[in-house]
């Protein structure tokens, strides 16, 4: 360990060109893509043939059951990978921690597309099928975050909103890719194609996709917030003990700012950021997942309108997220918050009015409103938000974790939830009432915190 802060401050950050920030805007906008492609991916063969090839003993329900549960237990090992590359990130740089989950993710895809079937190998299929899920959410569960870290550290403060809301495209392009592959090989292949090989094409696909991201990601620079932290000595951060001895021997000044991020009691930030979370996760599970099968179900309209749906309000996307970060950089995170879960929340009944209509129209236009105003507007926020709200110290840990255990909590809850209610009531009033729900967790947690907006993200301590 080196004697004083001062040590860790001469070796300077290296340069940071407008070719930098694009490497890492790219960088982030691809590895989100890569993780949403992934899942989605996952959970459309789960649906579509997983239970066919790999659990064909047993009836075609157990076997839909089945397949699903290992599309779940990714989210599990999503939990475990925020939680240890998080602490990784904070300790040795973000850019190491993203070599290792491009690769795990694309590795852990590629093979599944290689695997042999329950016909070849019998009850190791499914067994390995688990193995490299389990792999895939491990590696996704740090990878999202630490693309938001990185490009929110690279991104000047002024347009530092903008910038990482290019993070939250990642995942309307991973779930856009991931639905036409799927489309193609559904329209193109007979069923008997597709349950022999064509299954296996998307997952091999992801190859390219992760080679392309490794190689984009070699030439990037780590984080200029990392490499000007003062707890940081040659490209690891000190320990607390550590820490706490240079502070014993630092003068006034330099005591202080190490000090700051030690001493400071953390919590309050984080459950400001679950809470912020929590509205986007939780309307999200209700918009994205828990709606379109409730509509093919449930209304006399068309199986695919609320997958055409998603698909025209994803597109729409693309203009909703900048604008919003836009935005945020010009009035302030906190308003753009109070403004958007508002919004929801007076929308909420009205654009379950139009989608329970029957009308195609109806459908099409409550399903974009809800996902671009309740889910994609406040994403976009999310992302750079969540950052700020966070010392540089433990920024990559916290932040994985709110995003995780909000994800878990309200999206995985969120569409049981739902349709307990609307089976034990009949009506569609409650998928309402719970968007509202969610969006005033999110409009308490943004009126409680701090405006964020250009804060020093090299500072150590919380915002709060």
């Amino acid at each position: 360990m080196k004697d004083s802060v001062i040590a860790a401050q001469q070796t300077q950050p290296a340069d940071r060109t407008a070719g930098d920030l694009a490497r890492a805007a790219v960088s982030g906008w691809l590895g989100t893509a890569m993780e949403f492609m992934d899942f989605q991916l996952y959970s459309l063969a789960a649906a579509i043939v997983f239970n066919k090839i790999f659990f064909p003993d047993v009836s075609p329900a157990i076997g839909l059951i089945a397949a699903m549960a290992t599309y779940g237990v990714g989210y599990v090992a999503r939990l475990a990978g925020a939680v240890y590359f998080g602490r990784m990130g904070d300790r040795i740089g973000r850019k190491k921690v993203l070599y290792i989950t491009i690769l795990l993710m694309g590795a852990s895809t590629t093979l599944i597309g290689a695997l042999p079937t329950y016909a070849a190998i019998g009850i190791l299929a499914p067994v390995l099928l688990v193995v490299l899920r389990l792999v895939q959410g491990f590696g996704a569960g740090a990878e999202i975050a630490g693309a938001t870290v990185l490009l929110a550290e690279y991104a000047p403060a002024k347009r530092r909103g903008l910038i990482s809301s290019l993070v939250s495209l990642g995942t309307n392009s991973g779930t856009l890719a991931a639905s036409g592959l799927w489309a193609v090989l559904l329209s193109v292949l007979s069923e008997e194609q597709l349950l022999s090989w064509g299954w296996r094409l998307p997952f091999l696909l992801s190859f390219v996709l992760m080679l392309f991201a490794f190689w984009l990601r070699r030439g990037l620079k780590e984080s200029p917030v990392f490499e000007e932290r003062a707890d940081v000595v040659d490209g690891v951060a000190l320990a607390k003990d550590e820490v706490e001895s240079v502070i014993a021997r630092a003068d006034e000044q330099e005591g202080s700012v190490l000090a700051a991020g030690i001493r400071q009691r953390k919590g309050r930030a984080f459950f400001l950021a679950l809470g912020l979370r929590f509205g986007q996760a939780g309307n999200s599970g209700l918009v994205q997942t828990f709606l379109v099968g409730y509509i093919a179900t449930n209304l006399a309209v068309g199986r695919s309108v609320p997958t055409d749906a998603i698909v025209y309000g994803s597109l729409l996307g693309f203009a909703t997220v900048p604008l919003v970060g836009l935005l945020g950089d010009r009035f302030g995170r906190r308003a753009l918050y109070l403004t958007l879960t508002a919004l929801t929340v007076v929308i909420a009944f009205p654009v379950m009015l139009l989608i329970t209509s029957g009308s195609t129209p109806g459908v099409m236009l409550g399903m974009v409103l809800g996902l671009n105003v309740g889910v994609l507007g406040l994403f976009s926020l999310e992302s750079v938000t969540m950052a700020e709200l966070f010392g540089a110290r433990t920024r990559f840990t916290q932040l994985a974790l709110a995003k995780e255990i909000g994800g878990i909590l309200a999206t995985a809850i969120g569409p049981v939830l739902a349709a307990s209610l609307t089976a034990v009531t009949g009506s569609w009033w409650p998928i309402a009432a719970m968007l509202v729900v969610y969006s005033l967790i999110t409009f308490v947690s943004a009126l409680l915190a701090p405006e964020t907006r250009g804060r020093d993200l090299v500072r150590l301590e919380d915002a709060v």
